[in-house]
């Protein structure tokens, strides 16, 4: 997960040291995990990421303190390693203009 705020340069002529001002806030975040085609899980929910445009609504939990946000989903990549293991990632990154927050 990532929470990236942009900076902007705004220093003057008269400073000694740099000045900034924070610009718009952005969230994104990388899900992995292994595959499981069971109902009710990753694939049930990523499965239409490359036929359809919707934001879907993800929550994070770390330690019981959740960062939620609406998120666009660019791909859904799964993965046959040479060993076996079937795995899965998928990239979202903010849809909506709601700056995510820690509740």
């Amino acid at each position: 997960m990532a929470t990236p705020r942009g900076v902007q340069d705004t220093t003057g002529v008269d400073k000694s040291a740099n000045e900034r001002l924070l610009l718009l806030a952005d969230m994104s975040v990388t899900y992995n995990g292994v595959f499981n085609p069971s109902s009710n899980r990753q694939h049930d929910v990523f499965k239409t990421v490359p036929s359809t445009s919707v934001a879907r609504t993800c929550t994070n939990t770390v330690n019981g303190v959740t960062l939620a946000g609406e998120l666009l989903f660019s791909d859904y990549q799964i993965t046959r390693a040479d060993s076996g293991e079937l795995t899965w990632s998928a990239p979202g990154a903010l849809a909506d203009g709601t700056v995510p927050t820690w509740a």
